[in-house]
């Protein structure tokens, strides 16, 4: 039972870890002047890409914080996707948890879903395993970009309909 324990403890210790490694990119998409978002995809407990949305930055339509974090990562195999897990600041949207499927990633931790809630039944649907950490770090980024940036949050809430989560 101990080794069960230390063993669980052990894993939310990486995952801590890994997220912290993620909100350094969403803290360097604020300081690029984007939307607070980050995010790094983890083999075998090395990180193989990092990423951060760049919507703002590069008047992109599709980088978020995930798919930069996996455009990044370049072509891996196949092997590669499904040992690896995503780790993001926020819950995950419609079009990356559709990138999630496709190239089966195995799993996905969250730091956060409060601010808002992305298409998390569809990964659990798909059968990926999804972990929210529930940080307040991540919480407070988004919290204080919104407050200082109302109008363009509402903008970019406005192109999806003011919807990221979906009917299953």
């Amino acid at each position: 039972m101990e080794n069960n324990i230390n063993a669980i403890q052990d894993h939310e210790d990486t995952d801590k870890y890994f997220m912290m490694e993620a909100i350094k990119e969403a803290k360097l998409s604020l300081k690029e002047g984007g939307l607070p978002i980050g995010s790094v995809l983890v083999k075998d407990g090395k990180i193989i890409s990092r990423g951060h949305n760049r919507l703002i930055q590069n008047n992109s339509v599709i980088l978020h914080g995930e798919m930069d974090t996996l455009e990044n990562a370049g072509r891996l195999n196949a092997e590669d996707y499904k040992k690896s897990t995503l780790y993001t600041t926020l819950s995950p949207c419609p079009m990356c948890s559709g990138a999630f499927i496709l190239y089966n990633l195995s799993r996905v931790v969250i730091g956060e879903n409060s601010t808002l809630m992305g298409a998390e039944d569809l990964l659990k649907h798909n059968d990926i395993e999804v972990v929210n950490l529930n940080m307040k770090e991540p919480r407070e980024i988004l919290d204080k970009y919104i407050e200082d940036n109302p109008k363009q949050w509402e903008e970019e809430l406005k192109k999806v309909g003011f919807k990221t989560t979906l009917n299953l």
